[in-house]
């Protein structure tokens, strides 16, 4: 009975295995490389510490689970009579002290690195509000909030009766993305309004707690121009899973473009009124 009933388990876990295999085909366990040098220091790190691990795992409970079996009591294997060795207990405690400095000094060498914002480009205040994000660029005078897109927001009402399937980047798209120029060091000044949040993008490594009453700072500098996704990363409340991030990162150029446009939209208004007029006149019968 225990047996079909081993068997019958084994089934059900090879069917889910099989039906879950398209869902997993774009799943990943590993963190992203990015698109910055930091985020690619970052991911080196992660690597170099991840097979220190898993050395490290392999090894003791290697020599575990062979104690287990050489010296297990079928054997006739005699215990030990020796109550404790200092000798053991001092390399025991020597090799980890010396294992985790090695790991600590490059990991606090990236710490600092991430933490130094002097010579900055530009700079961008990030705020944090319940359930959104004021983006202000400091340096150009330009201010704008980024919200969960109308269209993710309208599918996720209670009852909407929509399928989020037919929206791409559910729940990752944002009415108005922060445009980023590639190549420039960005200074992030990040706060909250309400509650505590956290501006988090992975590609291009950066997380950092916006607390009320205070300022943190953290940089970044993109190598690649493209979307780059991210999310609320602080539990801040029923919301917190409707704060998406989209950074837009650009050339120089289209940035400047971009920046003349937030300042003066009511003049690109104007000037892209009469091509339209004038269009609209050329395809009129006369």
């Amino acid at each position: 009975m225990h047996r079909l009933k081993a068997a019958l388990q084994g089934l059900f876990c090879a069917l889910l295995v099989l039906i879950a295999q398209p869902v997993l085909a774009d799943w990943a366990v590993n963190m992203p490389r990015g698109v910055t040098q930091i985020s690619n220091e970052v991911y080196e790190l992660h690597m170099i510490i991840f097979w220190i691990c898993v050395v490290i795992g392999v090894g003791v409970f290697g020599v575990m689970f062979a104690s287990i079996y050489l010296h297990r009591k079928s054997r006739g294997v005699k215990p030990a009579t020796f109550h404790e060795s200092h000798t053991v207990e001092i390399i025991w405690t020597i090799i980890p002290f010396f294992i985790l400095i090695a790991m600590a000094i490059p990991a606090a060498k990236m710490l600092i690195k991430m933490e130094d914002t002097r010579n900055a480009d530009m700079t961008v205040k990030i705020t944090g509000y319940q359930w959104m994000w004021g983006y202000e660029y400091v340096d150009q005078g330009v201010s704008l909030y980024s919200r969960l897109d109308n269209e993710s927001n309208t599918v996720r009402q209670v009852k909407s009766g929509l399928d989020p399937k037919s929206v791409p980047n559910y729940l990752l798209n944002v009415d108005n993305q922060l445009v980023l120029p590639v190549g420039k060091k960005i200074r992030f000044l990040i706060t909250a309004n309400d509650v505590i949040h956290a501006w988090w993008v992975p590609d291009l490594a950066v997380k950092k707690d916006a607390i009320p009453g205070f300022v943190n700072e953290v940089w970044t500098k993109i190598d690649k121009e493209g979307i780059y996704r991210g999310q609320c990363a602080e539990l801040c409340g029923k919301d917190h899973g409707f704060m998406p991030i989209v950074v837009k990162a650009v050339s120089e150029a289209e940035f400047k473009l971009w920046i003349e446009q937030q300042k003066n939209p009511t003049q690109i208004a104007n000037a892209s009124a009469p091509t339209s007029t004038v269009a609209l006149n050329a395809a009129t019968p006369q």
